[in-house]
């Protein structure tokens, strides 16, 4: 199995793959692709790997996904024992509806706070659009960690939804977010942030920074 991706400091979408392949615990090749080449340089040797131009890519034999959740979907069926998906299918709707809501929004946080494990941490000036974001943030992971116990997302056991808002703790962090500004009165969701940073696979990330 062979994980394609792009420069660990920038890459979230690279992240998250990584993240859930990590955690099956499966040995496989990485295959690392600098990010932010003059010339075109990045898109043309991501090109030869998978036909949108996009990091991640996952290779499976004769199997070539990308689109990070898409590739971790298919390795939530490929290791099944794994719960990468919570296995009450009330839970895993809203782990899914979760990931997807990361997957496709938070516009502005996205914009403004640009994933650099570089670099942490650092003030920025943030407008109300990703103020807006992270309030939204707050309450999606304290709604859900009370309605199902924590001390993840959707319950006792790391997943896919964990895997997709680590990057977003990394930002928070880089950037001096402080969570009980934005609805996080109890500290929950700043202490979730913590244990996705404490996580042993974003460890592994991280120590493959360069």
């Amino acid at each position: 199995m062979e994980l394609v991706i792009g420069t660990k400091a920038w890459s979230t979408w690279s992240m998250r793959p990584w993240l859930v392949l990590k955690r099956t615990g499966v040995v496989f090749h990485e295959t690392l692709i600098p990010l932010r080449q003059a010339d075109g340089a990045s898109e043309a040797a991501i090109l030869k790997h998978s036909a949108t131009g996009l990091v991640p890519v996952l290779k499976d034999g004769d199997v070539v996904i990308s689109d990070s959740l898409a590739i971790c979907e298919y390795l939530a069926e490929r290791f099944p024992d794994m719960g990468l998906w919570p296995r009450d299918a009330r839970m895993r709707a809203y782990a899914r509806s979760a990931a997807a809501e990361m997957h496709s929004g938070f516009a502005s946080l996205r914009g403004e706070c640009p994933m650099d494990l570089t670099m942490w941490p650092r003030a920025a000036t943030l407008s109300e659009a990703t103020h807006k974001d992270i309030r939204r943030i707050v309450k999606l992971w304290t709604g859900l960690m009370t309605k199902f116990g924590g001390p993840w997302l959707v319950g006792e056991d790391w997943g896919v939804a964990d895997a997709f808002f680590t990057p977003v703790a990394t930002r928070f962090k880089s950037y001096g977010v402080k969570l009980s500004d934005f609805g996080d009165r109890s500290g929950a969701a700043a202490r979730y942030a913590e244990r996705l940073l404490d996580r042993p696979e974003f460890q592994a990330w991280l120590a493959g920074v360069g």
